[in-house]
């Protein structure tokens, strides 16, 4: 069963956590889940980047994104060589630590 390990960020999941996990889940909705408030402006529907993630471990664990994805990825602020939209990510059969950024480009919150 793999384990999601969200680092620290000041705002959103001070503490950090750790997820279990299981093939096939979809990575915001276990966030979700999980009590940690990361923005879903699109409600998860791949047409916004506030819900950008940096995959810093396991990486290749996950199947390829898709060409909508990467477009809109292009616009996220802070945006790496290892960052996915956490709405299209699904879990593969790897531990995952994943990374929020401190800012998205949304410029009101959504509360959700």
């Amino acid at each position: 069963m793999p384990q999601i390990v969200v680092l620290p960020h000041g705002e959103i999941c001070p503490e950090g956590a750790v997820i279990d996990a299981k093939t096939g889940d979809n990575l915001i909705e276990l966030i979700l889940d999980n009590g940690i408030a990361l923005e879903h402006a699109c409600e998860m529907a791949c047409a916004c980047t506030t819900c950008h993630i940096v995959v810093r471990e396991g990486f290749d664990s996950l199947a390829e994104s898709e060409e909508l994805e990467d477009d809109l990825l292009d616009k996220a602020w802070g945006l790496e060589a290892d960052s996915r939209l956490s709405c299209q990510v699904e879990i593969g059969d790897k531990d995952l630590v994943i990374e929020i950024p401190k800012y998205t480009i949304n410029q009101v919150s959504e509360n959700h």
